[in-house]
C-alpha cells in the first residue's frame, strides 16, 4: 500500500512489458491489425494500471482485487499473443519472451497476494 508503486519490480517489469508491446506492434503486419493490436495494448497498460492502483489502496482486501486484474490481464495478453502468432501477425522469437515475461509478472503478482493474505 501507499503510492511507492514506481518501486515495485513488478510494476517496473509490467511498465517495460507495455513498452515493448507497444514497440512490437507499432510495425509489421500487427501494426495493421487494428482491433488486435489495440486490445493487446489495452492489455498491457491494464497490467501496470492496476498494479499501481492496487498498491495505492487503502487495504490489503482492496489492492488484492487490482492485482487480480492485472493477472487477468496478463492471461489476456498471453492468449492476444497466441493469437498475432498463429495468424502470422508476429514472429514466434518476438512473442516466446513476452510470453514468459506475463507468466513472470503473473508469478510475482501472486507472490504479492499470497503475502498481503498473511
Amino acid at each position: 500500500m501507499g503510492g511507492g508503486f514506481r518501486q515495485l519490480q513488478v510494476w517496473q517489469r509490467g511498465k517495460a512489458l507495455a513498452v515493448a508491446i507497444y514497440r512490437v506492434s507499432s510495425s509489421g503486419p500487427l501494426s495493421a491489425d487494428f482491433g488486435l493490436r489495440d486490445q493487446l495494448r489495452r492489455a498491457a497498460v491494464s497490467v501496470c494500471s492496476n498494479i499501481a492502483e492496487g498498491d495505492a489502496r487503502q487495504t490489503d482486501q482492496e489492492s488484492e482485487q487490482f492485482f487480480y486484474t492485472a493477472k487477468g490481464s496478463l492471461a489476456e495478453m498471453s492468449a492476444q499473443l497466441d493469437i498475432a502468432l498463429e495468424v502470422h501477425s508476429l514472429p514466434y522469437a518476438t512473442v516466446a519472451p513476452l510470453i514468459a515475461e506475463c507468466e513472470a509478472i503473473g508469478a510475482m503478482l501472486q507472490a504479492i497476494i499470497t503475502h498481503r493474505r498473511q
